[in-house]
């Protein structure tokens, strides 16, 4: 099977599902062909080393890769942000119908909604299959995230941004959702209920993984001996880090809460904590990639906190993929479908999210918590990721669901 890959971000960007499921597709025997850009993500500007130009091919082991220019940008404004979506939208539009003239089957990776556009071309002018990847719900995330306008400009957006998804849903021939409720989501806003398919996001496996605590991981940590709760990954708008920072505060003496990563909320987490005198918060930054595991394993918690907004309640944060990954139990301020997944599969503790009073009262739960039966939630993380996230599961979801929507195309 020849697939062509479509995904704004691909390695070496932090965004590792579409790198993920290259590789392995490749493995597999299948030819694979990505078209993407260049990378910048999370710091919205063109990695050290790289400089966009048009005809730039390389390739990724097996997998070959086509990167085409397109405007960088992941800061909190919604102009530069559309701008980016609409460039590489436009220009892996220009270069896909070539360089993914041969292949059976794409699948997209979403978001941004623009990135569809090169599949959506091979769909109308050779019907070629298309398989779309829904991580987040659009327009809701944007309306949802501080960042779209107020008003008339806000209203239009949200009205030409549902009708863009709702013709996406449509097109796709294969809708794949991270959770059961967005696999509702989806249907309800015009997708094919017999297309839909839910396939849990998996990690990076070889990254994240058990591996024993380090004296060096407790120091970059701050470890100090108590209670050490760990938020990992993007310090977003989304991320409803002011609950976890007033949360952390009003347990100052019994619990310390690390930030490990960077984004666009991150300088007024760091204002609101020094006004709170929140001395048991602190900032560690971005680390590398090879660095998370050890992390991971020096905590004693890991925190999933999202805002409280209806976009959210069918996200599934990646961070929790990695948690259960590592073995370690979580705690999280979250509603929806993660949510119900930890309480489900009982592998930490959970409270409404932006409710920072019960995010408080988990925060000494967990510190009270004896260390038999932190182990125990500890075990079961790790099984539950096993059976129903790894890497290897969710690649043979996506194997049957290509190679199937490749065969109905050839017979289309």
């Amino acid at each position: 099977m020849k697939v062509g890959l479509i995904s704004q971000w691909y390695p070496p960007e932090g965004v590792f599902i579409p790198g993920n499921l290259a590789q392995r597709l490749a493995e597999r025997g299948h030819q694979v062909r990505v078209l993407t850009t260049f990378p910048s993500y999370p710091y919205g500007r063109v990695f050290p080393g790289w400089r966009q130009r048009w005809r730039h091919r390389d390739s990724d082991g097996a997998v070959e890769v086509r990167r085409v220019p397109a405007y960088p940008s992941h800061d909190t404004s919604a102009v530069r942000r559309a701008m980016s979506g609409l460039s590489f939208g436009a220009s892996s539009a220009v270069a896909g119908l070539r360089w993914l003239s041969g292949v059976d089957v794409t699948y997209v990776y979403h978001p941004p909604p623009t990135s569809i556009a090169a599949a959506a071309l091979l769909r109308v002018t050779r019907r070629t299959p298309v398989v779309l990847h829904v991580q987040d719900l659009w327009p809701e995330s944007v309306m949802q995230s501080g960042m779209a306008p107020a008003g008339p400009g806000g209203r239009a957006l949200e009205r030409g941004v549902g009708g863009l998804m709702r013709r996406t849903y449509r097109l796709a021939d294969t809708v794949v959702a991270i959770s059961p409720t967005m696999a509702e989501q989806v249907v309800a806003r015009g997708a094919d209920p017999a297309k839909v398919r839910v396939v849990w996001n998996w990690t990076d496996d070889t990254l994240f993984r058990p591996v024993p605590a380090t004296d060096e991981a407790r120091a970059v940590l701050g470890h100090r001996g108590r209670c050490t709760v760990m938020f990992a990954g993007n310090l977003g708008l989304l991320q409803g880090l002011e609950t976890a920072i007033r949360a952390a505060a009003a347990v100052r003496d019994r619990v310390d809460l690390v930030l490990v990563g960077s984004g666009a909320d991150e300088e007024r987490a760091r204002r609101l904590a020094a006004d709170l005198g929140a001395d048991n918060v602190r900032f560690v930054g971005r680390r590398p990639a090879a660095e998370m595991a050890d992390l991971y394993a020096a905590a004693d918690w890991q925190l999933i906190c999202l805002r409280d907004v209806p976009a959210l309640r069918a996200a599934v944060p990646s961070k929790l993929q990695a948690a259960l990954a590592c073995g370690v139990p979580v705690i999280g301020s979250v509603g929806g479908d993660t949510a119900a997944l930890i309480r489900s599969t009982d592998v930490g503790l959970v409270c409404p999210p932006e409710d920072w009073r019960a995010l408080a009262e988990r925060f000494s739960q967990a510190a009270e918590m004896p260390a038999a039966v932190r182990q125990e939630l500890s075990r079961r993380a790790r099984q539950v990721y096993r059976e129903r996230m790894s890497l290897r599961v969710g690649i043979d979801q996506f194997e049957d669901i290509l190679t199937k929507a490749a065969a109905q195309g050839g017979r289309a």
